[in-house]
């Protein structure tokens, strides 16, 4: 099985002309104004139409309103949707028959009872990603913190699932030995700073990924 690869928080060109060469499987775009990654909606849709077709594109929405979500949908014509709110089962239906694209419900973990909630959204979420908890202070994803990966043992789910939470090149091949995810999300991971993506550590991260 080929893993597949997610970055996440792209907010320039030079970004997309890397994971482009790379080869990345899926570019996420943060529309979340508390984040160092949020975009506007014309770097949005600049960035989004600089991706290579290869490259599936998702938008990260916390809690949107059917404004925002339209917005998103407008400015990056996505293939997915990631979800990284307290959206109920009902709102990501509502969602996913709105936008007519695939769901990632992001569920954050410090313990095997945060795993159990993904059957709160069988068949509503095409994918989960399992995160680690943030503090309460911090944001809902890109916080750099890691959880017990042996937790993921316990999922027994249909849908498929994206692992994240302080991923980087030199603890993916564990990560991926203990839980054989199908996908990798990753963000601050490869950042030089914020906000700002490295293309190195991004090209480590890819190689590390693929070795594995």
């Amino acid at each position: 099985m080929t893993t597949k690869i997610k970055i996440c928080g792209l907010t320039r060109p030079q970004d997309i002309e890397t994971i482009n060469h790379l080869g990345v499987d899926l570019a996420g775009f943060v529309f979340y104004k508390p984040s160092p990654r949020h975009l506007t909606e014309d770097q949005a849709a600049g960035l989004a139409s600089k991706c290579a077709r290869h490259i599936e594109r998702v938008v990260l929405l916390v809690d949107p309103d059917n404004d925002m979500l339209d917005t998103a949908l407008a400015c990056v014509s996505p293939h997915h949707i990631q979800l990284h709110g307290h959206e109920t089962p009902e709102r990501v239906a509502e969602i996913r028959s709105r936008s007519h694209c695939q769901i990632i419900k992001a569920l954050p973990v410090s313990s095997a009872d945060d795993i159990a909630k993904a059957q709160d959204y069988k068949g509503l979420a095409d994918w989960f990603l399992f995160d680690a908890k943030p503090p309460e202070d911090g944001l809902p994803g890109g916080n750099g913190e890691t959880f017990d990966w042996a937790l993921l043992n316990a999922y027994d789910g249909a849908q498929p699932y994206l692992l994240a939470g302080g991923l980087r090149a030199d603890n993916v091949a564990e990560a991926l030995r203990i839980t054989h995810a199908p996908m990798v999300d990753i963000s601050s991971g490869v950042e030089a700073a914020p906000g700002e993506k490295d293309a190195e550590l991004m090209s480590q991260f890819v190689t590390a990924v693929r070795a594995g």
